[in-house]
């Protein structure tokens, strides 16, 4: 570190420039999260036990919309180059997809819920294995640092 004649403090290194791999994955992993979150709720809705009392799908929609902040924090926190954050989006994201695609064949639902559970699931797990893997390529690994 160097002092500047105003006596403020800067760094000798210039800050690196975030790689395009981190900002697509950033985008994937976006545009990603409202998809599997619709998958999720339409499980809750059409569940094959029957009605819930209205409690269960208020804690289930507090439950999305509390994961769904931190997955966006760690997205930003990403961003930004936390290798932390990288690491535990992978590892949500694997999990993520696994949960979705065991989900496609062993859970019974309509029709309609189906489809739309199998084209947020299908979808959404794509978006994030690409996201995944676009955060782990060399320039991205490179990137992440803190």
């Amino acid at each position: 570190m160097t002092l500047e004649p105003e006596g403020r403090q800067h760094s000798a290194a210039p800050e690196r420039p975030r790689p395009l791999d981190v900002d697509t994955g950033f985008w994937l992993w976006l545009a990603a999260l409202p998809l599997l979150m619709t998958g999720y709720v339409v499980d809750v809705v059409v569940s094959p036990r029957g009605h819930a009392p209205p409690i269960v799908y208020a804690i289930s929609a507090v439950f999305v919309l509390v994961v769904a902040a931190i997955v966006v924090t760690f997205l930003l926190l990403m961003r930004q180059g936390y290798r932390w954050a990288r690491t535990l989006l992978t590892g949500g994201g694997i999990t993520s997809v696994v949960y979705a695609s065991t989900s496609l064949f062993t859970v019974e639902r309509p029709t309609v819920a189906a489809v739309i559970f199998a084209v947020t699931g299908i979808v959404g797990s794509v978006l994030v294995a690409g996201g995944v893997f676009l955060l782990h390529r060399k320039d991205a690994h490179a990137y992440f640092t803190r």
